[in-house]
């Protein structure tokens, strides 16, 4: 039997080499898929952010945010009528797909915390 050669997957210039490992791509690591559990129901600033997740680095969540802004997941709104600056992040119609999954991740880990600890 003949080897099948994977077709790669391509999204916004790199490749991935299945539909697990792009979704993986986009939302993996530490921070993006908590970025966008708290964006789910509602708009947030940097510093609303920030206290929800005591634990990540200002330049971590700086770096997330940028990353998911460039994958089209989130918009950063940057209010300049008046000082002081203020800037505000949300789901994209696009990173609004991502919900029911985003969901189903925050249940499993409340399954767990309820049946396995």
């Amino acid at each position: 039997m003949e080897a099948v050669e994977p077709k790669m997957l391509k999204f916004r210039g790199r490749e991935y080499p299945c539909c697990a490992s792009l979704t993986m791509g986009i939302i993996g690591g530490k921070w993006k898929t908590v970025i966008l559990f708290y964006l789910m129901n509602e708009k947030l600033r940097y510093n609303e952010l920030r206290k929800l997740m005591p634990t990540v680095t200002e330049r971590t969540l700086s770096l997330q945010l940028k990353a998911l802004e460039e994958d089209g997941l989130i918009k950063r709104k940057v209010y300049t009528s008046k000082p002081p600056l203020k800037v505000e992040y949300s789901l994209t119609d696009f990173g609004k797909t991502l919900i029911p999954l985003i969901q189903s991740i925050a249940d499993w880990g409340d399954l767990v915390v309820e049946k396995y600890t």
